[in-house]
């Protein structure tokens, strides 16, 4: 079984009752709470900046049950500099083994939070995991964060990374000719305009792009905001709180980068995963993406 087939996984039953939060992700809201965050839309970026996080939560789960906080042992880990658009760019590459001289796909990863919060510590638990069980080199991207630096700027880091992966693959243990993209939320967002600019600008396309719950669109009045509005860890408050501090105006919304399923030619894009999440405002746009990726001609594989 390929590591897709492991994420997309193989229960495709319709849904015939209101989602509701499984077990194991109650008891990670549970303990959520009771670390004591404050909503994230009443604060500045940089108080939010310094909420607990569902991975906090993970954290304090597997120290109650005497798990070892890093489930992914063996994964090699090394923080490096590397080239953004307009200035050196954090970013942590994952390896089964560092020193190891075989080249192995690389992965260039970007990871969630708005575009305004969250980091490579806050995002550390994907990267490893897709590093262990798909056998690749991961290069996990921070990008320039708004309100300080406003939109485009963490697409133009994302696109900057994309082509210093392809200039550098060989020096973090990557193939270069084996270069995929992936992203989570606004990060799926800066994954799929990766593919979009490598397009555009005749770059080497990506092996492959996998878009995990991404935000790729601008209407926060479509049917999963309408059900999920209130729903934790994201909510529409939330969204709204992140298109405030990310754009210089509203309008900005519609730019093709952003409103990806209503403004954006897919045409000519790598083979896609696209993952939604049941609970979340994002599910629908998620969705109408996969079908958007499928009409324009692209190889598309879906599971919510």
């Amino acid at each position: 079984m390929s590591i897709i087939d492991k994420i997309l996984g193989k229960d495709d039953q319709p849904r015939t009752s209101p989602a509701k939060p499984d077990m194991p992700m109650q008891n990670v809201l549970d303990h959520l709470a009771k670390l004591g965050g404050k909503p994230i839309e009443t604060l500045s970026p940089q108080e939010a900046r310094l909420q607990p996080t569902p991975t906090d939560a993970v954290k304090a789960i597997l120290r109650e049950t005497v798990k070892d906080e890093d489930p992914t042992l063996g994964i090699q880990t090394r923080d490096i500099t590397i080239d953004g658009a307009a200035g050196p760019l954090q970013a942590r590459v994952y390896s089964p083994n560092l020193d190891s001289t075989d080249l192995k796909p690389l992965v260039v990863y970007f990871h969630g939070g708005g575009f305004v919060i969250a980091d490579l510590d806050v995002y550390d638990g994907g990267p490893r995991g897709i590093s262990r069980f798909a056998d690749v080199v991961v290069l996990s991207v921070h990008y320039r964060q708004a309100p300080e630096n406003k939109f485009p700027a963490a697409h133009d880091d994302a696109v900057a990374a994309y082509k210093w992966a392809l200039a550098n693959a060989q020096s973090i243990g990557g193939d270069p000719r084996k270069v995929a993209v992936m992203g989570e939320s606004a990060g799926g967002n800066l994954a799929i305009n990766v593919s979009i600019a490598a397009r555009d600008q005749s770059l080497q396309a990506p092996a492959h792009q996998v878009l995990v719950y991404p935000l790729v669109g601008n209407d926060l009045n479509n049917e999963s905001y309408v059900e999920n509005a209130t729903a934790k860890p994201l909510n529409k408050p939330m969204i709204e709180w992140f298109v405030k501090h990310t754009f210089a105006d509203q309008s900005e919304t519609a730019d093709p980068r952003v409103n990806v399923v209503g403004a954006a030619n897919l045409s000519g894009l790598p083979s896609s995963t696209v993952i939604t999440a049941e609970i979340d405002p994002l599910r629908t746009e998620g969705q109408v993406l996969a079908e958007k990726l499928e009409a324009a001609g692209v190889e598309t594989r879906a599971k919510t």
